[in-house]
Protein backbone atom coordinates (compact mmCIF):
# COMPACT_ATOMS: atom_id res chain seq x y z
CA UNK A 1 0.00 0.00 0.00
CA UNK A 2 3.49 2.51 0.41
CA UNK A 3 2.98 5.26 -2.04
CA UNK A 4 -0.92 5.01 -3.08
CA UNK A 5 -2.57 7.94 -4.71
CA UNK A 6 -5.04 9.39 -1.67
CA UNK A 7 -7.65 12.16 -2.09
CA UNK A 8 -8.78 13.93 1.28
CA UNK A 9 -12.28 15.44 1.13
CA UNK A 10 -12.34 18.88 2.80
CA UNK A 11 -9.48 21.22 3.58
CA UNK A 12 -10.57 21.47 7.58
CA UNK A 13 -8.25 20.98 10.20
CA UNK A 14 -8.87 17.51 10.38
CA UNK A 15 -8.12 17.24 6.44
CA UNK A 16 -5.16 19.06 5.75
CA UNK A 17 -3.40 17.02 9.02
CA UNK A 18 -4.29 13.84 7.46
CA UNK A 19 -2.80 14.79 3.98
CA UNK A 20 0.11 16.33 5.59
CA UNK A 21 0.85 13.38 7.60
CA UNK A 22 -0.01 10.97 4.59
CA UNK A 23 2.45 12.74 2.72
CA UNK A 24 4.55 12.37 4.76
CA UNK A 25 4.90 8.30 4.98
CA UNK A 26 5.40 8.72 1.25
CA UNK A 27 2.18 8.80 -0.63
CA UNK A 28 0.60 10.90 -3.31
CA UNK A 29 -1.92 13.31 -1.25
CA UNK A 30 -4.38 15.71 -3.30
CA UNK A 31 -7.32 17.59 -0.76
CA UNK A 32 -10.53 18.42 -2.70
CA UNK A 33 -11.86 21.16 -1.12
CA UNK A 34 -15.57 22.54 -1.86
CA UNK A 35 -14.97 25.99 -1.15
CA UNK A 36 -12.60 28.83 -1.81
CA UNK A 37 -9.93 28.57 0.82
CA UNK A 38 -8.64 26.26 3.38
CA UNK A 39 -9.79 25.90 6.68
CA UNK A 40 -13.58 23.98 7.02
CA UNK A 41 -15.77 25.87 9.40
CA UNK A 42 -12.56 27.69 10.24
CA UNK A 43 -13.12 29.89 7.13
CA UNK A 44 -12.18 33.78 6.78
CA UNK A 45 -13.99 36.41 5.76
CA UNK A 46 -12.97 39.95 4.87
CA UNK A 47 -14.82 43.38 4.20
CA UNK A 48 -14.08 46.52 4.16
CA UNK A 49 -10.84 46.24 5.98
CA UNK A 50 -11.96 43.50 8.49
CA UNK A 51 -11.17 39.95 8.78
CA UNK A 52 -13.00 37.65 10.73
CA UNK A 53 -12.56 33.98 11.88
CA UNK A 54 -15.43 32.60 10.68
CA UNK A 55 -15.36 29.67 13.37
CA UNK A 56 -13.18 28.59 15.87
CA UNK A 57 -11.39 31.49 18.12
CA UNK A 58 -9.55 29.82 20.85
CA UNK A 59 -6.18 28.15 20.81
CA UNK A 60 -6.35 25.79 23.18
CA UNK A 61 -4.08 23.07 24.51
CA UNK A 62 -0.79 24.33 22.67
CA UNK A 63 1.11 21.13 23.66
CA UNK A 64 -1.21 19.24 20.66
CA UNK A 65 -0.05 21.79 18.04
CA UNK A 66 3.46 21.09 19.38
CA UNK A 67 2.92 17.03 19.31
CA UNK A 68 1.81 17.44 15.92
CA UNK A 69 4.25 20.10 14.34
CA UNK A 70 7.06 17.35 15.89
CA UNK A 71 5.80 14.68 13.59
CA UNK A 72 7.51 16.54 10.75
CA UNK A 73 10.55 17.59 12.89
CA UNK A 74 8.63 21.37 13.02
CA UNK A 75 7.78 23.91 15.88
CA UNK A 76 4.77 26.22 15.87
CA UNK A 77 6.44 29.15 15.94
CA UNK A 78 8.17 28.40 13.01
CA UNK A 79 5.10 28.81 11.62
CA UNK A 80 3.38 31.36 13.44
CA UNK A 81 3.68 34.31 16.03
CA UNK A 82 2.10 32.74 18.97
CA UNK A 83 0.76 35.36 22.23
CA UNK A 84 -0.56 34.01 25.11
CA UNK A 85 -3.48 35.90 26.25
CA UNK A 86 -3.93 37.74 29.57
CA UNK A 87 -6.42 38.10 30.95
CA UNK A 88 -7.53 34.84 29.21
CA UNK A 89 -10.98 35.75 29.08
CA UNK A 90 -13.63 38.42 30.35
CA UNK A 91 -16.65 36.95 32.53
CA UNK A 92 -19.93 38.84 32.55
CA UNK A 93 -22.28 37.51 35.43
CA UNK A 94 -24.34 40.63 35.44
CA UNK A 95 -23.66 44.75 34.20
CA UNK A 96 -22.22 44.86 37.66
CA UNK A 97 -20.15 41.46 38.29
CA UNK A 98 -17.88 41.31 35.97
CA UNK A 99 -14.58 39.54 36.68
CA UNK A 100 -11.49 38.74 34.43
CA UNK A 101 -9.38 34.98 34.54
CA UNK A 102 -5.86 35.48 34.59
CA UNK A 103 -3.03 33.64 33.02
CA UNK A 104 -2.02 33.66 37.07
CA UNK A 105 -3.38 31.59 38.90
CA UNK A 106 -2.73 32.72 42.28
CA UNK A 107 -4.67 35.72 40.94
CA UNK A 108 -7.88 33.30 40.06
CA UNK A 109 -7.61 31.66 43.39
CA UNK A 110 -8.03 35.20 44.70
CA UNK A 111 -10.98 36.09 42.55
CA UNK A 112 -12.48 32.95 43.53
CA UNK A 113 -12.22 33.87 47.21
CA UNK A 114 -14.81 36.63 46.50
CA UNK A 115 -17.43 33.59 45.67
CA UNK A 116 -16.72 31.18 48.37
CA UNK A 117 -14.78 30.91 51.57
CA UNK A 118 -11.62 28.51 50.96
CA UNK A 119 -12.15 28.59 47.37
CA UNK A 120 -8.61 29.09 46.36
CA UNK A 121 -7.16 25.64 48.19
CA UNK A 122 -10.16 24.35 46.28
CA UNK A 123 -9.09 25.70 42.96
CA UNK A 124 -5.89 23.99 44.30
CA UNK A 125 -7.11 20.77 44.21
CA UNK A 126 -9.49 20.70 41.59
CA UNK A 127 -7.13 21.81 39.46
CA UNK A 128 -4.65 18.98 40.79
CA UNK A 129 -7.05 16.69 39.70
CA UNK A 130 -7.51 18.51 36.37
CA UNK A 131 -3.68 17.83 35.41
CA UNK A 132 -3.85 14.29 36.91
CA UNK A 133 -7.02 13.68 34.84
CA UNK A 134 -5.26 15.16 32.07
CA UNK A 135 -2.08 13.48 31.54
CA UNK A 136 -3.83 9.94 31.69
CA UNK A 137 -6.24 11.09 29.31
CA UNK A 138 -3.95 12.33 27.04
CA UNK A 139 -1.34 9.02 27.68
CA UNK A 140 -3.98 6.24 27.52
CA UNK A 141 -7.46 7.31 26.02
CA UNK A 142 -7.14 10.60 23.59
CA UNK A 143 -4.48 8.92 20.97
CA UNK A 144 -5.99 5.38 20.51
CA UNK A 145 -8.22 4.05 18.34
CA UNK A 146 -11.47 1.92 19.59
CA UNK A 147 -12.00 -0.39 17.33
CA UNK A 148 -14.43 -2.80 19.28
CA UNK A 149 -16.38 -2.21 22.69
CA UNK A 150 -14.10 -5.09 24.33
CA UNK A 151 -11.23 -2.37 23.58
CA UNK A 152 -12.99 0.54 24.96
CA UNK A 153 -14.09 -2.25 28.38
CA UNK A 154 -10.60 -3.60 29.21
CA UNK A 155 -10.72 -3.86 32.99
CA UNK A 156 -7.14 -1.29 33.26
CA UNK A 157 -9.30 0.86 31.17
CA UNK A 158 -12.43 1.11 33.34
CA UNK A 159 -10.19 1.10 36.66
CA UNK A 160 -8.93 4.22 34.49
CA UNK A 161 -11.96 5.37 33.56
CA UNK A 162 -12.76 5.29 37.37
CA UNK A 163 -9.63 7.43 38.23
CA UNK A 164 -11.03 10.13 35.20
CA UNK A 165 -14.29 10.22 36.26
CA UNK A 166 -15.42 8.84 32.86
CA UNK A 167 -19.10 7.55 34.62
CA UNK A 168 -19.41 11.32 36.69
CA UNK A 169 -21.11 13.90 35.09
CA UNK A 170 -19.44 16.99 35.49
CA UNK A 171 -21.49 19.49 37.40
CA UNK A 172 -22.00 16.76 40.12
CA UNK A 173 -18.25 16.34 40.10
CA UNK A 174 -17.16 20.37 40.33
CA UNK A 175 -20.24 20.52 43.22
CA UNK A 176 -17.92 18.11 45.19
CA UNK A 177 -15.25 21.32 45.51
CA UNK A 178 -17.70 24.67 44.90
CA UNK A 179 -20.70 25.34 46.35
CA UNK A 180 -20.73 28.78 44.15
CA UNK A 181 -22.69 28.63 40.94
CA UNK A 182 -20.49 31.31 39.36
CA UNK A 183 -17.54 28.88 40.05
CA UNK A 184 -18.66 26.44 38.87
CA UNK A 185 -20.06 28.06 35.64
CA UNK A 186 -16.55 29.47 34.89
CA UNK A 187 -14.93 25.83 35.18
CA UNK A 188 -18.27 23.82 33.23
CA UNK A 189 -18.21 26.37 30.27
CA UNK A 190 -16.11 25.04 27.81
CA UNK A 191 -18.32 22.14 27.63
CA UNK A 192 -20.75 24.25 25.46
CA UNK A 193 -17.77 24.58 22.72
CA UNK A 194 -17.40 20.95 23.06
CA UNK A 195 -21.25 20.04 22.64
CA UNK A 196 -22.40 18.93 25.25
CA UNK A 197 -23.74 20.21 29.25
CA UNK A 198 -22.35 19.82 32.73
CA UNK A 199 -25.21 17.83 33.35
CA UNK A 200 -24.75 15.09 31.05
CA UNK A 201 -21.22 14.86 30.09
CA UNK A 202 -18.58 13.08 31.68
CA UNK A 203 -16.75 14.37 34.51
CA UNK A 204 -13.63 13.60 32.13
CA UNK A 205 -14.24 16.94 30.70
CA UNK A 206 -12.85 18.67 34.32
CA UNK A 207 -9.35 18.12 32.75
CA UNK A 208 -10.54 21.12 30.90
CA UNK A 209 -9.84 23.67 33.01
CA UNK A 210 -5.98 22.32 33.24
CA UNK A 211 -6.22 23.41 29.62
CA UNK A 212 -7.80 27.11 30.65
CA UNK A 213 -5.99 27.86 33.79
CA UNK A 214 -2.63 25.74 33.49
CA UNK A 215 -1.90 25.43 29.86
CA UNK A 216 -3.39 28.87 28.68
CA UNK A 217 -5.31 30.47 26.18
CA UNK A 218 -3.50 31.68 23.07
CA UNK A 219 -3.47 33.69 19.76
CA UNK A 220 -2.25 33.36 16.49
CA UNK A 221 -1.08 37.22 15.77
CA UNK A 222 -1.43 38.12 12.11
CA UNK A 223 -4.66 36.53 11.45
CA UNK A 224 -5.85 34.46 14.42
CA UNK A 225 -7.21 31.10 13.30
CA UNK A 226 -6.70 31.89 9.71
CA UNK A 227 -2.96 32.45 10.18
CA UNK A 228 -3.13 28.49 11.86
CA UNK A 229 -4.58 27.25 9.11
CA UNK A 230 -2.38 28.82 6.77
CA UNK A 231 0.40 27.29 8.51
CA UNK A 232 -0.72 24.29 8.33
CA UNK A 233 -1.28 24.53 4.58
CA UNK A 234 2.48 26.00 4.43
CA UNK A 235 3.37 22.60 6.21
CA UNK A 236 1.23 20.88 3.67
CA UNK A 237 2.68 21.58 0.88
CA UNK A 238 6.12 21.05 2.13
CA UNK A 239 5.65 17.38 2.08
CA UNK A 240 4.28 17.51 -0.91
CA UNK A 241 0.22 17.62 -0.67
CA UNK A 242 -1.77 19.30 -3.30
CA UNK A 243 -4.93 21.34 -3.18
CA UNK A 244 -7.61 21.88 -4.85
CA UNK A 245 -10.44 24.49 -4.22
CA UNK A 246 -13.93 24.96 -5.51
CA UNK A 247 -14.87 21.74 -6.37
CA UNK A 248 -16.92 19.89 -4.50
CA UNK A 249 -17.65 16.17 -4.55
CA UNK A 250 -20.55 15.01 -5.93
CA UNK A 251 -20.10 10.78 -5.14
CA UNK A 252 -18.10 8.27 -4.07
CA UNK A 253 -17.45 5.75 -6.89
CA UNK A 254 -17.05 2.44 -5.43
CA UNK A 255 -16.06 -1.10 -7.30
CA UNK A 256 -16.47 -4.37 -5.61
CA UNK A 257 -16.74 -3.25 -2.22
CA UNK A 258 -13.53 -0.68 -2.75
CA UNK A 259 -13.35 3.29 -3.66
CA UNK A 260 -11.37 3.42 -6.58
CA UNK A 261 -12.04 7.01 -6.74
CA UNK A 262 -14.47 10.64 -6.94
CA UNK A 263 -17.11 12.11 -8.82
CA UNK A 264 -16.85 16.27 -8.25
CA UNK A 265 -17.78 19.16 -10.37
CA UNK A 266 -15.18 19.20 -12.38
CA UNK A 267 -15.13 15.30 -13.33
CA UNK A 268 -13.61 12.17 -12.17
CA UNK A 269 -10.93 11.56 -10.15
CA UNK A 270 -9.29 8.08 -9.08
CA UNK A 271 -7.61 6.85 -5.85
CA UNK A 272 -6.23 3.88 -4.01
CA UNK A 273 -7.54 5.59 -0.70
CA UNK A 274 -10.03 7.90 -0.10
CA UNK A 275 -10.05 10.19 3.47
CA UNK A 276 -13.35 12.32 3.69
CA UNK A 277 -13.05 15.14 6.26
CA UNK A 278 -16.39 16.47 4.90
CA UNK A 279 -19.07 16.39 7.21
CA UNK A 280 -19.18 12.28 8.07
CA UNK A 281 -23.19 12.13 8.22
CA UNK A 282 -23.67 14.04 5.43
CA UNK A 283 -20.92 12.37 3.46
CA UNK A 284 -22.53 8.88 4.67
CA UNK A 285 -25.83 9.74 3.25
CA UNK A 286 -24.78 11.81 0.15
CA UNK A 287 -21.74 10.07 -1.16
CA UNK A 288 -22.66 6.88 -1.42
CA UNK A 289 -25.14 4.42 -2.22
CA UNK A 290 -27.53 3.07 1.04
CA UNK A 291 -25.80 -0.55 0.94
CA UNK A 292 -22.53 1.26 1.60
CA UNK A 293 -23.25 3.62 4.32
CA UNK A 294 -21.73 2.29 7.62
CA UNK A 295 -24.37 4.17 9.09
CA UNK A 296 -27.87 5.08 7.17
CA UNK A 297 -30.36 7.60 8.34
CA UNK A 298 -31.87 6.21 11.22
CA UNK A 299 -28.37 6.03 13.01
CA UNK A 300 -27.99 9.94 12.71
CA UNK A 301 -31.18 10.50 13.57
CA UNK A 302 -30.56 8.50 17.18
CA UNK A 303 -28.08 10.59 17.94
CA UNK A 304 -27.38 13.61 20.46
CA UNK A 305 -26.24 16.33 17.88
CA UNK A 306 -24.21 19.35 18.92
CA UNK A 307 -25.64 22.60 18.68
CA UNK A 308 -25.22 24.94 16.12
CA UNK A 309 -25.11 28.97 16.77
CA UNK A 310 -26.26 32.43 15.60
CA UNK A 311 -23.15 33.88 14.43
CA UNK A 312 -22.80 37.79 14.06
CA UNK A 313 -19.66 39.02 12.78
CA UNK A 314 -19.97 43.03 13.41
CA UNK A 315 -17.19 45.43 12.15
CA UNK A 316 -17.72 48.60 14.39
CA UNK A 317 -16.42 52.24 13.56
CA UNK A 318 -15.47 52.45 17.17
CA UNK A 319 -13.45 50.76 20.20
CA UNK A 320 -14.94 49.09 23.18
CA UNK A 321 -14.19 50.17 26.03
CA UNK A 322 -15.01 47.26 28.00
CA UNK A 323 -14.58 43.91 26.34
CA UNK A 324 -10.97 42.44 26.22
CA UNK A 325 -10.18 39.57 23.75
CA UNK A 326 -12.39 36.86 25.04
CA UNK A 327 -16.06 37.65 26.69
CA UNK A 328 -18.44 35.70 28.14
CA UNK A 329 -21.94 36.45 28.98
CA UNK A 330 -23.40 33.41 31.71
CA UNK A 331 -27.11 33.41 32.11
CA UNK A 332 -28.26 33.48 36.01
CA UNK A 333 -30.19 30.47 35.09
CA UNK A 334 -28.09 29.47 32.66
CA UNK A 335 -29.43 25.55 32.78
CA UNK A 336 -32.62 27.20 30.86
CA UNK A 337 -30.35 27.63 27.88
CA UNK A 338 -28.97 24.08 28.11
CA UNK A 339 -32.55 22.89 27.73
CA UNK A 340 -33.59 24.69 24.60
CA UNK A 341 -30.70 23.16 23.10
CA UNK A 342 -30.60 19.37 24.20
CA UNK A 343 -34.31 18.59 26.05
CA UNK A 344 -36.68 21.12 24.57
CA UNK A 345 -34.78 22.05 21.01
CA UNK A 346 -36.17 25.98 20.53
CA UNK A 347 -34.80 29.43 20.32
CA UNK A 348 -33.56 30.38 23.86
CA UNK A 349 -35.53 33.53 25.07
CA UNK A 350 -32.12 33.71 27.78
CA UNK A 351 -29.42 33.07 26.57
CA UNK A 352 -25.69 32.72 27.54
CA UNK A 353 -23.55 33.99 24.58
CA UNK A 354 -19.90 34.53 24.19
CA UNK A 355 -17.91 37.90 22.34
CA UNK A 356 -14.68 37.82 21.07
CA UNK A 357 -13.12 41.35 20.19
CA UNK A 358 -9.99 40.20 18.44
CA UNK A 359 -8.75 43.37 17.55
CA UNK A 360 -7.93 44.16 20.96
CA UNK A 361 -4.88 41.60 20.58
CA UNK A 362 -4.39 41.69 16.92
CA UNK A 363 -4.61 45.35 15.15
CA UNK A 364 -4.67 44.18 11.45
CA UNK A 365 -7.71 42.63 11.88
CA UNK A 366 -9.56 45.84 11.67
CA UNK A 367 -8.97 49.47 10.32
CA UNK A 368 -7.33 52.00 12.49
CA UNK A 369 -9.41 53.03 15.22
CA UNK A 370 -12.19 50.39 14.54
CA UNK A 371 -13.28 47.14 16.06
CA UNK A 372 -13.46 43.37 15.28
CA UNK A 373 -16.52 41.82 16.92
CA UNK A 374 -17.74 38.19 16.98
CA UNK A 375 -21.09 37.32 18.73
CA UNK A 376 -21.95 33.72 18.48
CA UNK A 377 -25.17 32.24 20.81
CA UNK A 378 -25.30 28.22 21.02
CA UNK A 379 -28.91 27.34 19.93
CA UNK A 380 -30.02 23.95 19.24
CA UNK A 381 -29.37 21.80 15.78
CA UNK A 382 -31.88 21.38 13.27
CA UNK A 383 -34.22 24.76 13.94
CA UNK A 384 -35.95 27.29 10.96
CA UNK A 385 -33.54 29.52 10.24
CA UNK A 386 -35.68 32.14 8.49
CA UNK A 387 -34.12 35.38 7.04
CA UNK A 388 -36.35 37.68 8.91
CA UNK A 389 -36.13 35.44 12.36
CA UNK A 390 -32.78 35.53 12.44
CA UNK A 391 -32.80 39.67 11.87
CA UNK A 392 -35.32 40.04 14.75
CA UNK A 393 -33.11 37.61 17.25
CA UNK A 394 -29.49 39.18 16.71
CA UNK A 395 -31.64 42.94 17.15
CA UNK A 396 -32.74 40.68 20.47
CA UNK A 397 -28.69 39.85 21.34
CA UNK A 398 -27.45 43.11 20.19
CA UNK A 399 -29.95 45.29 22.69
CA UNK A 400 -28.81 42.77 25.59
CA UNK A 401 -25.52 43.21 25.31
CA UNK A 402 -25.55 46.71 24.96
CA UNK A 403 -27.39 46.70 28.00
CA UNK A 404 -25.04 44.51 29.59
CA UNK A 405 -21.87 46.63 28.61
CA UNK A 406 -23.23 49.80 28.62
CA UNK A 407 -21.95 51.08 25.10
CA UNK A 408 -24.10 51.46 22.20
CA UNK A 409 -22.82 48.90 19.37
CA UNK A 410 -25.87 49.09 16.66
CA UNK A 411 -25.28 52.77 15.58
CA UNK A 412 -21.62 51.99 14.90
CA UNK A 413 -21.84 49.03 13.23
CA UNK A 414 -19.92 49.50 9.80
CA UNK A 415 -19.62 45.38 8.40
CA UNK A 416 -22.44 43.02 9.35
CA UNK A 417 -23.30 39.51 8.92
CA UNK A 418 -25.11 37.12 10.40
CA UNK A 419 -24.75 32.90 9.99
CA UNK A 420 -26.59 30.13 11.47
CA UNK A 421 -28.22 26.83 10.33
CA UNK A 422 -28.72 27.16 6.72
CA UNK A 423 -25.30 28.44 6.06
CA UNK A 424 -24.09 26.02 8.34
CA UNK A 425 -25.85 23.50 6.12
CA UNK A 426 -25.03 25.09 2.47
CA UNK A 427 -21.12 26.20 2.99
CA UNK A 428 -20.14 23.17 5.08
CA UNK A 429 -22.43 20.04 4.08
CA UNK A 430 -23.60 20.29 8.08
CA UNK A 431 -26.19 17.98 8.99
CA UNK A 432 -29.23 19.63 10.87
CA UNK A 433 -26.82 22.45 10.68
CA UNK A 434 -24.84 21.68 13.84
CA UNK A 435 -21.54 23.65 14.23
CA UNK A 436 -19.58 21.29 15.82
CA UNK A 437 -20.35 17.44 15.33
CA UNK A 438 -21.45 14.95 17.99
CA UNK A 439 -22.30 15.77 21.44
CA UNK A 440 -19.92 14.67 24.15
CA UNK A 441 -22.08 12.06 26.04
CA UNK A 442 -20.42 9.22 27.55
CA UNK A 443 -22.40 7.03 25.19
CA UNK A 444 -20.69 9.28 22.10
CA UNK A 445 -17.24 8.67 23.60
CA UNK A 446 -14.43 6.68 22.10
CA UNK A 447 -15.83 3.63 21.00
CA UNK A 448 -18.87 5.01 20.34
CA UNK A 449 -18.53 7.89 17.71
CA UNK A 450 -18.34 6.68 14.43
CA UNK A 451 -15.56 4.82 13.02
CA UNK A 452 -12.03 5.81 11.33
CA UNK A 453 -12.62 3.30 9.37
CA UNK A 454 -15.37 2.44 7.20
CA UNK A 455 -17.07 -1.12 7.71
CA UNK A 456 -18.54 -1.54 3.91
CA UNK A 457 -15.76 0.05 1.73
CA UNK A 458 -11.88 -0.79 1.75
CA UNK A 459 -10.00 2.00 1.14
CA UNK A 460 -12.36 4.59 2.72
CA UNK A 461 -11.69 6.37 5.95
CA UNK A 462 -12.67 9.11 7.60
CA UNK A 463 -11.59 12.10 10.03
CA UNK A 464 -12.78 14.92 12.03
CA UNK A 465 -14.87 16.22 14.37
CA UNK A 466 -17.17 13.22 14.67
CA UNK A 467 -14.43 10.19 15.36
CA UNK A 468 -12.73 10.22 18.43
CA UNK A 469 -11.77 11.86 20.27
CA UNK A 470 -13.93 14.23 19.05
CA UNK A 471 -15.00 18.15 19.01
CA UNK A 472 -12.59 21.01 18.67
CA UNK A 473 -9.69 22.18 17.03
CA UNK A 474 -6.65 19.74 18.68
CA UNK A 475 -9.11 16.93 18.90
CA UNK A 476 -9.43 16.92 15.16
CA UNK A 477 -5.74 17.23 14.41
CA UNK A 478 -5.23 14.16 16.44
CA UNK A 479 -7.98 12.30 14.87
CA UNK A 480 -5.83 12.87 11.69
CA UNK A 481 -2.77 11.26 13.84
CA UNK A 482 -4.63 8.29 14.82
CA UNK A 483 -6.30 7.83 11.56
CA UNK A 484 -2.43 8.23 9.37
CA UNK A 485 -1.13 5.52 12.18
CA UNK A 486 -4.05 3.17 11.05
CA UNK A 487 -2.96 3.69 7.33
CA UNK A 488 0.56 3.67 8.04
CA UNK A 489 -0.16 0.05 9.99
CA UNK A 490 -2.05 -1.06 6.85
CA UNK A 491 0.79 -0.72 4.73
CA UNK A 492 3.73 -2.19 6.20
Amino acid sequence: MKGRKIIVVGAGFGGIAAASLLARDGHQVKVIEKNEQAGGRASVWTEKGFTFDMGPSWYLMPDVFEKYFAEFDKEPEEYMDLKRLDPSYRVFFSKDDVVDISADVEKNKSLFERYEEDAGKKLDAYLESARFQYEIAMRDFIYKEYKHLVNFLKPELIVKGTKLHLFDKLDSYAQRYFESGNIRKILEYTIVFLGGTPYDSPALYSLLSHVDFDLGVWFPLGGGMGALVQAMVKLAEEQGVEFEYNNPVEKMIVDKGRVVGLKTKNGEEQADIVVVNADYAWAEMNLLEEKYQSYQRKYWEKKKIAPSGLIMYLGLDKQMKTLTHHNLYFHPQWEEHFSDIFEHPQWPDNPSYYVSCVSKTDPTVAPEGCENIFILVPVAAGLEDSEEFREQYAEKILKHFEDLIGENIRDHILVKRIFTHRDFSERYNAYKGTALGLAHTLGQTAVFRPAHTSKKVKGLYYTGHYNHPGIGVPMVIISSQILAGIIQKKSL
